[in-house]
């Protein structure tokens, strides 16, 4: 499972789930827990993190996003950058890429492709304007909604147009198969070559198949460079011959011939639309013949279609001089047969020519008088027209300068501020050049008064505000001017202000003035936000640091005052959580060895539980002053540690102590080094006298008790008990015991008087 999902960035954005992977950052749907809606997260992979260049790129993605606001540009929300994790909140789009549309359709309708590129040029204008160049479009970056709308996004390599400072290597940048030739050269780039990009997009919709394909990215990079691509009418006869000098004039090599601005492409394509059939004169064939389609057209750039009838008059010219000279050499040869034939080829075509410029002709009187009966003007061009709704107003004046586009009327709306949300001509209702458009532009959110609503019940206050449209967010708070309980003390902004309708409302209710005593909760186990969350409700002043752990990220997982103890209001208490780090480590352990010491011996750690780490190596004291051994463990534990002598197996505690494996830290509670290496046996002068005091002592108490050397026969077991000594003054007078008999020798039967 992925180690993101379920978590929580800078305690608002909980992760649900991964909808997409990129080159160097990855993209999560994510739950705004704070405003309640669903967000897209890209998080920076952790082997980027620490590369320079892509935490270079990835802040510019976040800077060139947040200078954008575009109805067809993905809304960036928030940014987060620590050493740890980088990431950036954006819109989250509920659709599929242009690609994957594309991947399924193989081949769009001109109507389908122009619709789309339109709505992507109307952005890349937006961003020129301000300097941001794209730098890396293509179908994998642009969104597409369920309603056809577009929205483009992934300005991860955009780099500011007026900054000079870069290098060529930041400028190749860019997806190999819809990259300009300038960058794929390494040469400087600006707005034309996100035009290029355009024009390669619209080519591989119309087409069904990319300009130039092969499996070596950098084969495609230099055929971008060096090749002429495929005429788009040559694989797809539908395509209309207009659109396809849209597409060529794109996709000019040179950066010059191509359309200079994105509005550029947009006037043409607007007059295309309005007129399918009308062609540009961008554009004339070589050859008179029509190309096979499997063999590239050459074409060339040409500045007016004033050139190509030009063209076509010097050929005709040339071709009847040709005419005449085989005439003459014929008439010398006397060659009848071979004089036919050039004058076979020649009469049909002029004959051609002829009636083509008499139905030319004949089309063009039927035009002039349906203009003159309709009123309208002889140099009169319709247009179709565009959906205004949704723009800047500003925008649109840029992008449709055919339009007289004037504004009727200004109210306050939930469109953002200049934004057009009514036009008084239907979309795709024709209209001609410098026709008036009346629109409505929005003044942005209405404002209303907040509501005093201090010293009210919480209930009441929560009540005013929800019905001006406000949303309301509650904090506790001691009052310290006395407001009772469940009482507003002040409200963010205050009462009187002007806000947005639809803003929040911060309500600051009271928990009381005599909240003296406060019994401290259980925040273990709790997510940090939540925990601190309740801590100021209770009127605890939190401090929070994060370490490593075996918690969740942000999990509280200990705190400095125990639960269920009683403190004052305003007491600081301290909670340490998780920061989603491993926690393990190993940690070096020197322990100084007694110079007099000698033996083999080896450390036990063991913890309070009494579980046993595996025992050290061994070493042998003497050798060196010093031994250190690596303990591996995790989190913080406590470890007592006894010296074992391998040759005795005698063991004594050495000390204990705290170990911190995360920090790679330990620290001493208690030790006695000298008194371990004594108790084990580890001196030898010690250890030698001992021996010797023991075997003094032996001798010694066997001279304590000698066996009794007598020469008078030892009593045998029928004489009577000895009787203390008369002598001794200690010993009472005590009546005398009968003997008892020994079973074994009875005893001599005394005389008995006879009764």
């Amino acid at each position: 499972m992925d180690k993101y999902i379920g978590k929580k960035l800078d305690g608002r954005y909980e992760i649900t789930e991964l909808i997409g992977v990129g080159g160097m950052a990855d993209v999560y749907k994510a739950t705004d827990i704070i405003d309640n809606k669903e967000v897209a997260v890209k998080i920076l992979k952790k082997e980027f993190s620490e590369n320079e260049e892509f935490l270079r790129r990835f802040r510019n993605e976040s800077k060139a996003i947040a200078l954008l606001s575009h109805p067809n540009i993905v809304k960036i929300y928030d940014v987060g950058f620590s050493d740890k994790l980088q990431f950036i909140v954006m819109e989250y789009i509920d659709g599929i890429t242009l690609k994957e549309y594309i991947d399924n359709e193989k081949v769009l309708t001109w109507k389908d492709s122009v619709h789309f590129i339109i709505q992507v040029l109307r952005a890349l204008q937006h961003a020129h304007d301000r300097g941001i160049v794209h730098r890396d479009i293509k179908p994998q970056n642009i969104m597409l909604f369920t309603d056809g709308t577009i929205k483009v996004m992934d300005f991860g390599i955009a780099k500011f147009a007026r900054d000079d400072n870069g290098t060529a290597t930041d400028q190749a940048i860019g997806t190999v198969h819809y990259i300009s030739p300038e960058q794929a050269r390494g040469d400087e780039t600006d707005e034309k070559s996100d035009i290029y990009s355009v024009g390669v997009m619209l080519y591989e919709m119309l087409t069904g198949q990319k300009p130039f394909d092969t499996d070596n990215p950098i084969s495609v990079a230099v055929m971008h460079m060096q090749n002429t691509p495929e005429r788009p009418r040559a694989i797809n006869p539908n395509i209309p011959a207009g659109l396809e000098e849209i597409i060529l004039r794109a996709m000019e090599k040179d950066a010059e011939n191509r359309y200079q601005t994105a509005s550029d492409m947009i006037r043409d394509i607007e007059a295309f639309k309005a007129n399918t059939s009308m062609t540009f004169g961008y554009y004339v064939e070589e050859s008179d013949e029509e190309p096979a389609a499997d063999s590239p057209t050459q074409y060339f750039s040409s500045s007016s279609a004033q050139q190509e009838a030009v063209r076509l008059r010097k050929g005709v010219e040339s071709y009847e001089d040709e005419d005449e000279e085989e005439y003459d050499e014929d008439e010398d040869d006397d060659d009848d047969e071979e004089e036919e034939e050039p004058r076979s080829l020649f009469i049909p075509v002029m004959t051609a020519v002829t009636i083509a410029f008499i139905v030319v002709a004949v089309f063009f009187v039927l035009w002039l008088i349906k203009g003159a009966i309709q009123g309208e003007p002889k140099n009169s061009t319709k247009y179709e027209m565009p959906n205004l709704v949704g723009m800047d107003y500003y925008e649109a004046k840029e992008s449709y300068t055919y339009l007289d586009i004037q504004i009727g009327e200004t109210e306050y709306s939930d469109f953002p501020k200049d934004v057009i949300f009514a036009q008084d001509i239907d979309v795709d209702t024709p209209v001609s050049k410098d026709q008036t458009v009346i629109v409505s532009v929005s003044l942005g959110m209405s404002t209303v008064e907040v509501p005093d609503v201090k010293g009210y019940q919480y209930e009441y206050a929560r009540k005013m505000l929800e019905q001006e449209g406000f949303v309301v967010e509650e904090k506790y708070e001691l009052a310290s001017d006395g407001t009772e309980a469940s009482k507003i003390i002040r409200t963010e902004p205050e009462g009187g202000a002007e806000a947005e309708s639809g803003s929040t409302i911060t309500l600051y209710i009271s928990k009381g003035p005599n909240v003296d005593a406060i019994e401290v909760p259980d925040l273990v186990g709790m997510d940090i936000q939540a925990a601190t969350t309740l801590c100021e409700y209770y009127g605890l002043v939190v401090e929070a640091k994060d370490e490593a752990s075996t918690e969740e990220e942000n999990i509280v997982f200990a705190q400095s005052i125990e639960k269920g103890e009683i403190v004052d209001a305003g007491t600081v208490i301290e909670l340490t959580y998780s920061n989603g780090e491993d926690p393990s480590g190993i940690i070096p352990f020197t322990l100084p060895i007694p110079r007099d010491a000698k033996g083999s011996f080896t450390l036990e750690f063991v913890n309070d539980k009494g579980i046993s780490k595996p025992n050290s190596p061994s070493f042998v004291a003497g050798v060196s002053s010093s031994v250190t051994v690596e303990v591996q463990g995790t989190g913080t534990e406590k470890l007592i540690v006894f010296l074992v002598n391998k040759t005795t197996s005698k063991q004594a505690q050495l000390g204990t102590y705290n170990f911190d494996f995360a920090n790679v830290t330990f620290s001493k509670v208690q030790e006695d080094i000298d008194g371990a290496f004594r108790s084990v046996g580890a001196f030898e002068e010690e250890s030698s006298s001992e021996e010797s005091s023991e075997q003094e002592q032996q001798p010694q108490s066997q001279n304590d008790n000698p066996p009794p050397e007598s020469h008078e026969p030892e009593p045998s077991q029928a004489d009577p008990q000895p009787q203390p000594s008369q002598e001794d003054p200690s010993t009472p007078d005590l009546p005398s015991t009968p003997d008892v008999p020994d079973p074994g020798n009875d005893p001599p039967t005394p005389d008995l008087p006879v009764a």
